[in-house]
């Protein structure tokens, strides 16, 4: 989907390929807490697919590699590899499901989503990370993420519902306009937790009855979630 006829040759490809390895080995290594020592061969070829180093800052691009966060501006960051991996993983994305992100950021994670072959619609409350994520995910070609600035804490109910719902931010509370825009069965992903203290990332499917079935997955550390329907 990147490198179209007579695009130059990928220099960071051995690059990518060592990180992938690397989260493949510590999904292996936190197997107790993941519930499984593999991934999803979608997640895989994704993240052996999408450039990291697109979506960071020009002059970090040689640290996209690395399995660490990296800061994007505005206090905001793109989120360690081995979570995005993680996340997606946990989403359980068939090909064309639909799945609504809370925080753009970069527009990393919608991207690995989109290649797994999900329609994301996602939402970051900075406006100027959103014109910047859907200016670089429209230059690689992402045409099934659809991105705009706003609070994301109320979804997109124009879109919904969804088959998953993938927070990038975290609040002790699970929004409740995501639950309602959730398909039953459908699965919600969340850092659950106060801002600067514990926070557990959560796996949450969503029952007949409209209540969410929780079990915990990692201990993770996440920006918190902002703007007024937060409060």
């Amino acid at each position: 989907m990147v490198f179209g006829e007579g695009a130059s040759p990928d220099r960071y490809a051995a690059a990518r390929n060592r990180l992938v390895d690397a989260i493949e080995r510590d999904v292996r290594g936190t197997a107790n807490f993941l519930g499984t020592d593999h991934l999803d061969p979608a997640v895989i070829r994704a993240m052996r697919t999408v450039p990291r180093e697109r979506f960071v800052p020009p002059r970090l691009r040689e640290l996209a590699y690395g399995d660490h966060p990296l800061p994007i501006g505005r206090g905001q960051t793109i989120s360690q590899p081995y979570i995005v991996a993680v996340m997606s993983h946990l989403a359980g994305i068939h090909a064309g499901e639909r799945v609504y992100e809370l925080g753009t950021g970069s527009g990393y994670q919608a991207a690995v989503l989109a290649e797994m072959g999900a329609e994301v619609y996602s939402v970051e409350i900075v406006p100027d990370l959103a014109e910047r994520a859907a200016q670089t995910l429209s230059d690689l070609g992402y045409d099934k993420v659809h991105v705009r600035a706003g609070d994301g804490y109320l979804g997109w109910p124009d879109a919904a519902p969804f088959d998953a719902v993938i927070v990038t931010a975290a609040h002790p509370e699970v929004p409740k306009p995501l639950v309602e825009q959730l398909k039953t069965g459908g699965r919600l992903i969340m850092p659950v937790g106060e801002a600067g203290g514990a926070q557990e990332l959560m796996l949450m499917i969503k029952q007949p009855d409209g209540r969410l079935h929780a079990r915990d997955v990692l201990p993770v550390r996440f920006v918190p979630v902002t703007g007024d329907a937060a409060r």
